[in-house]
């Protein structure tokens, strides 16, 4: 798989990476499109990860620094084509997220996983935080991962 990245909302990453988080997040299920968008000013400063294969865009996460605390960061949007779940695409954009992250000085991460996905973030060294919660009216955890010292 090849994974790109982008910062620049105009370009075809970002708009990949929209059409992806469309299809499964709106689509799919049923996220109200502009929960699923959320402020064009995160979008503007998140860093988008696309995954491609032959290219094709099938994945996608964005990571959103903290402005006033740049070592705190969070994981939002992860979301895999229908046709390409179960094959490894997600655990390569988690990884290259992970590395990202490291080189740009992020000591902690957050994130909102679905119930869902929960073991796929654990496996990468995610811990809960709290108790489960609705968001978009799906089941929530929060998770947190500050594991880049080891």
């Amino acid at each position: 798989m090849q994974i790109k990245q982008t910062r620049d909302t105009m370009s075809e990453i970002y708009c990949e990476a929209l059409r992806i988080r469309n299809t499964v997040f709106v689509k799919e299920q049923g996220v109200p499109f502009e929960l699923e968008v959320g402020s064009p000013v995160d979008e503007a400063h998140s860093v988008h990860f696309v995954g491609y294969e032959a290219g094709k865009a099938l994945a996608t996460v964005r990571l959103l620094v903290d402005p006033s605390d740049k070592t705190h960061a969070l994981v939002q949007r992860m979301a895999v084509l229908k046709e390409a779940r179960g094959k490894g695409y997600a655990n390569a954009l988690l990884q290259q997220l992970l590395e990202f992250s490291k080189k740009s000085g992020i000591t902690l991460l957050t994130l909102h996983a679905q119930l869902s996905a929960k073991e796929l973030y654990e496996k990468f060294g995610f811990e809960v935080q709290g108790e489960i919660f609705k968001e978009a009216g799906i089941d929530h955890i929060t998770m947190t991962y500050d594991k880049f010292a080891e």
